[in-house]
């Protein structure tokens, strides 16, 4: 094996560690979100379909009212001020992050078409902002 396919693997095994390690649920963003939520003495549901049967999950679901939160880490969701181009297989990458993004709009799309309230939080958002915008929304959409 030559010295660079040898880096290679070394740096694709230690990108596969590093990237297993990634929480899908439960991360800081969400629980600063989800604690200012609570603190608004808003209940809700946590890391479930807004729909049955559906398998993409919200990260916080208000389901009488129908209204789904995600919270959206910049690099995965492709923000616009903090993406950043992953240089190896950068290819590849490139039609992940844009996967993802697509399936974002399919999924938004879906629940709006369905009745749904969609809120998209960027990881890097002001928890309390984002929270009292919920909440707005929260109470806008109770009965009267």
């Amino acid at each position: 094996m030559s010295a660079s396919a040898a880096r290679k693997l070394v740096t694709d095994s230690a990108t596969s560690a590093r990237m297993s390690k990634q929480r899908r649920a439960n991360t800081a963003p969400e629980l600063a979100l989800r604690r200012e939520l609570h603190r608004a003495g808003l209940r809700y549901f946590v890391d479930r379909p807004p729909i049955k049967g559906q398998r993409r999950r919200a990260d916080v679901v208000f389901p009488r009212l129908r209204i789904a939160v995600y919270v959206d880490g910049c690099f995965w969701h492709r923000c616009r001020d903090h993406a950043t181009e992953p240089k190896n297989n950068a290819q590849w990458w490139a039609d992940k992050l844009a996967g993802n993004v697509a399936r974002d709009r399919a999924t938004d799309a879906a629940l709006t078409a369905a009745g749904w309230e969609v809120v998209r939080v960027w990881e890097h958002e002001d928890p309390q902002a984002a929270a009292e915008q919920i909440t707005s929304l929260v109470k806008r959409s109770q009965p009267s």
